[in-house]
């Protein structure tokens, strides 16, 4: 059962104590992939049916080890998926927010590192494979003194015929160097034999999760292309919003420009229609002031008689 809990909303603690955890087991994967190959290298220099056995026997524990991490890897990882589902239905932790981001990059790069040890091990796997076909062809040509082709190893393989041709062996070679050289050919056939199984077992494991890895990866391809998408918009909308606001701002100025210019035309024709001007220096000579009539001169002769 996975270890990794519901590290839901923010609790960056929690999540990051759960990657440590998986971080932790991918090394262990690591190792003993490792320790897998460096066991079959060796199996190939061994020629004694007994330390055939035994080198089997650790191998056969290191792949058992490897295949109940990998899948407490694969229940950690989905654990992981669970809690940022969780954390993207809190505010502000939304799908695109920045702690949506951060979870998904450092599970992305956990899903990375599982996609090297699975390759890793699928080298390991082939190699092994390959020298199990080495083996029946040694079994075959042991007992029979001619080397099969191709589509016979094949066969012998896909049935299970390489068993039949063991008991024969046996049965039909003395005792003596041959004698051991089939047992040693048999401790192999048995050591590749299991291990190819579990590590059948294993590949199907990683393969679940090489699918898991794969969508995980798209859905944060397909986050990261629209958060690309929604920046570029977001720039080119700021952008069209500095224009605006700078064509704004140049409209009002024009329009305060304008205005200016009508109030001084229409100030202008007041002025030149009742021409202030004229009105002023007409009334300075004599418009304020009042005519004073003149009396008329009485005649020569009433004046005469009037002094008297």
């Amino acid at each position: 059962m996975p270890k990794a809990k519901y590290s839901g909303g923010n609790n960056l603690d929690k999540f990051f104590l759960d990657v440590e955890e998986v971080n932790s087991d991918l090394k262990e994967l690591d190792r003993l992939c490792h320790s897998l190959q460096v066991s079959h290298d060796k199996s190939k220099t061994l020629h004694n049916a007994k330390e055939v056995k035994e080198l089997k026997d650790k191998m056969d524990s290191d792949v058992s080890k490897a295949l109940k991490t990998a899948k407490r890897v694969k229940g950690n990882l989905q654990a992981l998926d669970r809690s940022n589902e969780v954390n993207r239905s809190l505010p502000e932790s939304g799908p695109g927010s920045s702690s949506d981001r951060q979870r998904m990059a450092v599970v992305n790069g956990l899903r990375k590192k599982l996609k090297d040890a699975m390759d890793h091990f699928m080298r390991v796997r082939e190699t092994i494979s390959t020298d199990y076909r080495d083996t029946i062809h040694r079994l075959y040509f042991t007992v029979t003194g001619e080397n099969p082709d191709e589509d016979t190893v094949d066969h012998l393989i896909s049935t299970g015929e390489s068993e039949t041709f063991l008991q024969k062996a046996i049965q039909e070679q003395g005792r003596g160097r041959i004698l051991d050289t089939i047992n040693e050919i048999q401790e192999r056939h048995d050591a590749v034999k299991d291990i190819e199984k579990s590590l059948n077992e294993l590949h199907q494991v990683f393969l679940d999760m090489a699918v898991l890895v794969q969508s995980q990866g798209e859905q944060l391809d397909t986050i990261e292309d629209s958060l690309k998408r929604t920046n570029t918009i977001i720039r080119s909308g700021a952008d069209q919003l500095v224009k605006a606001r700078f064509y704004q701002k140049n409209t009002r100025k024009w329009t305060c420009y304008a205005v200016l210019i009508l109030i001084i035309i229409v100030v202008l024709v007041v002025l030149f229609t009742v021409k202030p001007w004229e009105n002023n220096n007409g009334g300075g000579g004599g418009s304020n002031r009042q005519a004073t009539p003149v009396q008329a001169q009485p005649p020569p002769s009433q004046a005469r008689r009037l002094l008297r």
